[in-house]
């Protein structure tokens, strides 16, 4: 049996940020995951103001952007008919957004744990949780790929696996929220195609969203509401199942000339009416990505001797593009929680206080949005609320600091 000081589940954006931060306090720390190093995952790619701060507070930035991640300098809302253009002004050392390739942030959050000190270990599926006689949960229990058992001690365990956390499941985390409004979102990388930094659409019952990202591609995506992409499965062969599997939230993949693919341009074409010709004017993916999504959710974010990060413990859905600066915030409010109380078997409640206080607007406006219940005046209203939550986020992770 190992002993460390805190095992982290989940070696994506929360948790190899958590891992590098508690590593850097000294802290013996293990980092495992299931999948294998440089994986891709299903993200929207967006870094918010608040995201891109702690990458750059943590000396990652730079990383970031000597991968030749385009830098965003402005946003543009397309509400039907109208645009209005939102540009990026510099705040809190903040002068650009970045949207990496998640092959590359992961990766570098990976790197930066390692060099802090902690071990990190790939292949590692955990299954449950060692408790101690108390009942207060005291390590993970899992196995690797050749199927021998890992079992690791850790005085803190840190689940930062996903929406469907094995960590939260196993240690009894409750549910505090739940929303109601969930979207269907289908997205590719698009090669040619001229953006001028985010762009966001909204139509009656369609979103679409440009994302400039690494290589030169741009991600594109197209969402409605997810009740009404699965009733779509009749029609072309593409909705609650994909690729002949139940798709319930994961990421799936279609090829060209499949019924998603043609599906995928119809929406596009709802959401955004060809984009003024720019769309025609691109190579379009060959290869889709499919999320038919659920509604999001706080968890309780902490207990004895556990903790959860990112999308473990709660969850918006992605067209607030949202999720990893959500991450990244909650790996440096654990960290300084861990520092203040001078060891990792007791996390402070102002841990899940703070995430508490500026998830729930974020979550409620997010929520709305993902609802697909409103006209053209009332989405613009859900979004400055979003804003709104966002910049009062920024300013509390501008006011601290665990770098």
């Amino acid at each position: 049996m190992e002993h460390f000081d805190v095992a982290v589940v989940g070696a994506r954006a929360g948790g190899a940020a958590a891992a590098m931060l508690l590593a850097r306090q000294g802290l013996r720390v293990l980092l495992v995951d299931r999948d294998r190093y440089g994986a891709d995952t299903l993200s929207t790619h967006a870094l918010m103001r608040g995201g891109v701060l702690l990458l750059s507070r943590w000396g990652l930035l730079d990383r970031i952007v000597a991968a030749g991640t385009p830098p965003v300098r402005q946003t543009r809302f397309h509400y039907d008919t109208e645009t209005a253009i939102v540009s990026i002004k510099p705040r809190l050392g903040v002068e650009a957004l970045y949207a990496p390739r998640r092959s590359l942030l992961d990766a570098v959050l990976v790197d930066a744990a390692r060099a802090a000190g902690a071990e990190v270990r790939f292949g590692v599926t955990v299954t449950g949780l060692l408790r101690d006689d108390s009942g207060r949960v005291a390590g993970v229990l899992g196995r690797d790929r050749e199927g021998a058992s890992v079992t690791v001690r850790a005085r803190l365990t840190v689940g930062a696996d996903g929406r469907r956390s094995t960590v939260a499941r196993a240690a009894g985390a409750r549910t505090l929220r739940t929303g109601t409004g969930a979207g269907a979102v289908v997205y590719g990388y698009w090669t040619g195609l001229e953006t001028s930094g985010y762009e966001w659409f909204y139509r009656p019952g369609h979103t679409a969203g440009m994302i400039p990202t690494n290589d030169g591609q741009v991600c594109v995506f197209a969402g409605m509401p997810a009740a009404v992409f699965a009733a779509g499965a009749g029609g072309d062969g593409v909705g609650g199942r994909v690729n002949g599997k139940a798709n319930g939230g994961r990421m799936s993949s279609g090829r060209a000339g499949g019924g998603l693919h043609g599906r995928y341009h119809r929406m596009l074409a709802d959401a955004t009416n060809g984009a003024g010709g720019r769309l025609a004017a691109a190579e379009p993916p060959r290869r889709l990505r499919t999320w038919v999504g659920r509604p999001g959710f706080i968890r309780e974010a902490q207990g004895p001797g556990w903790a959860l990060v990112g999308d473990a413990g709660s969850f918006v859905d992605p067209l607030s593009s949202h999720g990893i600066t959500d991450a990244l915030r909650d790996a440096e409010w654990l960290a300084l929680a861990v520092a203040s109380a001078g060891e990792p078997g007791s996390v402070p409640g102002a841990f899940a206080a703070g995430r508490d206080r500026v998830m729930g607007p974020i979550h409620d406006a997010a929520d709305r949005i993902a609802a697909y219940d409103w006209d053209m005046p009332r989405v613009r209203r859900h979004l400055m609320e979003l804003n709104s939550a966002m910049s009062a986020e920024v300013e509390s992770i501008g006011a601290t600091g665990a770098g």
